[in-house]
């Protein structure tokens, strides 16, 4: 059974950092990804970041250069570094695994999902 516990948000004002972490079990290989993604109030789910289980990363244009996504050897925590951030960054943020033999799509069903936190970003 997978099971995500996302920590780390908070409020902070802009400029501020902030890293999130997301305790995960249960992940095996055949998981072949891992995601942050971020939903604001009235807005839809955005992915932020993603980690191949063979370490490539990508991240939303929206973030690059300002936030980086990684994770432990053993794949038991995975991390969201936040620098600079923005108002605009507010969010839940929330961490998903790929459920096996679904690639990794950024689809609800086919993810895993934490509970999320709360990152604010204040002006």
């Amino acid at each position: 059974q997978v099971q995500l516990v996302e920590s780390g948000g908070g409020s902070v004002q802009a400029g501020g950092s902030l890293t999130l972490s997301c305790a995960a079990s249960g992940v095996t290989d055949s998981s072949i990804c891992m995601r942050w993604f971020r939903q604001a109030p009235g807005k839809e789910r955005e992915g932020v970041a993603v980690i191949y289980s063979v370490g490539v990363t990508h991240l939303a244009d929206s973030v690059k250069g300002r936030f980086t996504i990684s994770q432990d050897n053993a794949r038991k925590t995975l991390y969201l570094q936040m620098n600079s951030l923005k108002p605009e960054d507010t969010a839940m943020y929330y961490c998903a695994a790929a459920r096996p033999q679904k690639g990794c799509s950024m689809n609800y069903e086919d993810n895993y999902w934490g509970q999320g936190t709360q990152v604010t970003v204040s002006s």
